[in-house]
């Protein structure tokens, strides 16, 4: 018996010290190697997000705060450049309390659900559904700053005629009921637009066509024709004040458009390089073909057609560019410099309406027009969107050979259409009830928005 006992004592005392040994046992080398090149590329990713988020938030203030404060009169800059400012306190705000969870909760096809209410959950880990190498508290940030962004570019439709207390309201259920749906239904987790994602109908928009631009502008469209024509247009003459802000605003939109298309490939690989490379000669091309429109029409190559060329090629690329290659993004651009230039003066003069900034004829034109280009040229070279059962990359735009993603591309910029142009008009009506009117008085629209609304003037010409 002692000798079992005894055995029995050195087999536990030698499998101990194995444990021990394997215990103290330093991890492979390749397992280490693996474990560095994760983190790396994780701070990697998650630094050029970060960039990325500073970036789009730098397109509102100060990028769209200056372009459009030049744009109009000067009686009316700090009521303009108020309306963008504002917008990053006020869209901030609502997304942290409840746009995030609308937006990006998984819910139903239409609209997410509430379990990200007041961030829960929103921390240093990632998110694998949407972004797997960064915080999810990162990509929360960055798509905030669409949030912020897209009500923006409304503000320039009802420039100098809006009160400051029916802009905030109609923001707010603006942003309740047609942007966080729409990017639920585009971006989210089986969203009826999704792509990637489960959708029903896979409609491709890489950066924010449908989202961003179609929401913005065909809703500046409507808030131009129901709150009416500014006092005096078109008879008096209503030129930008300042050309030099604008310009300046518009370079700070070029410069800051790389972090909105090519941060929305949500890492620093290739397809933010493509999606950087795309954004940029979209932009040049669509100032070219502008200024040239522009140039044969009236003889003389404007700053404000050029910025504006800019601005518009910039919205068309925004939905293909991550998935085009640089030759179409060139092409992209060029036809939307003339498309758009068309659109703002020719169309909007025909049809009578007084979109002040001309949002619609930029971003709601540009945006369709984008979107469904983006059908044609998207190609699986730059992103394999769709695959087969078995991993193999299929065909995605009409070039490829897939011309059902026209179709799909028309069926999404139609439903964008459709909800911000319906979903707009109520709640305009709303606002108009709520506040006594969405416009302020003809005495105050003469005196200026800077004092009616702020009791402040942009610029001090005392002596």
């Amino acid at each position: 018996m002692k000798r079992i006992f005894s055995m029995l004592s050195l087999s536990l005392a030698g499998a101990a010290h194995m444990f021990a040994q394997a215990a103290a046992t330093p991890p492979s080398p390749t397992a280490a190697l693996e474990a560095g090149v994760k983190a790396a590329q994780s701070s990697a990713d998650n630094a050029w997000m970060l960039v990325s988020c500073a970036l789009v938030l730098m397109m509102t203030g100060p990028g769209l705060a200056l372009f459009y404060g030049g744009l109009v009169r000067r009686k009316n800059i700090l009521g303009t450049m108020m309306q963008s400012f504002i917008l990053m306190a006020i869209a901030t705000v609502l997304w942290a309390l409840v746009g995030y969870s609308l937006s990006f909760g998984e819910g139903n096809p239409f609209i997410g659900d509430l379990r990200y209410l007041f961030l829960a959950g929103v921390g240093g880990d990632p998110n694998t559904t949407y972004a797997a190498t960064i915080p999810h508290q990162t990509f929360m940030t960055f798509q905030m700053m669409f949030a912020i962004i897209t009500p923006a570019l409304i503000t320039g439709a009802f420039a100098e005629r809006m009160k400051f207390s029916a802009m905030l309201l109609f923001t707010v259920l603006w942003s309740l009921v047609v942007y966080y749906p729409l990017a639920h239904m585009v971006w989210g987790n089986n969203g009826y637009l999704n792509a990637f994602l489960g959708g029903k109908v896979p409609c491709l928009d890489f950066a924010g066509g449908t989202v961003v631009h179609i929401s913005s502008g065909v809703s500046a469209l409507v808030c131009a024709i129901v709150m009416g024509k500014r006092k005096g247009y078109p008879n008096e003459p209503m030129k930008p004040h300042s050309l030099v802000l604008s310009f300046i605003g518009a370079c700070l939109l070029w410069v800051g458009w790389f972090g909105f298309n090519a941060g929305s490939a949500l890492g620093a690989g290739s397809l933010a390089t493509s999606a950087f490379v795309a954004t940029h000669f979209g932009a040049a091309a669509a100032a070219c073909g502008w200024l040239l429109a522009e140039w044969l029409m009236h003889g003389k190559p404007s700053v404000l057609g050029g910025i504006s060329g800019a601005v518009a090629g910039l919205v068309a690329i925004t939905p293909a560019s991550g998935f085009v290659k640089p030759m179409p993004a060139l092409i992209i651009g060029f036809i939307a410099g003339i498309f758009c230039f068309y659109m703002v003066v020719k169309v909007k003069n025909m049809l009578g309406y007084d979109d002040s900034l001309d949002a619609f004829g930029v971003h709601g034109a540009g945006g369709t027009l984008g979107a469904i280009l983006t059908g044609v040229f998207a190609t699986k070279d730059i992103n394999p969107a769709f695959k087969d059962a078995a991993g193999v990359a299929l065909p995605v735009g009409m070039l490829e050979g897939n011309g059902g993603q026209v179709v799909n591309q028309v069926i999404g910029v139609a439903i964008a259409w459709g909800i911000a142009a319906v979903l707009t008009f109520v709640i305009l009506k709303i606002v108009g009830a709520v506040t006594g009117g969405l416009r302020v008085s003809p005495e105050e629209e003469t005196e200026g928005l800077d004092l009616s609304q702020h009791g402040e003037e942009g610029y001090n010409l005392e002596a």
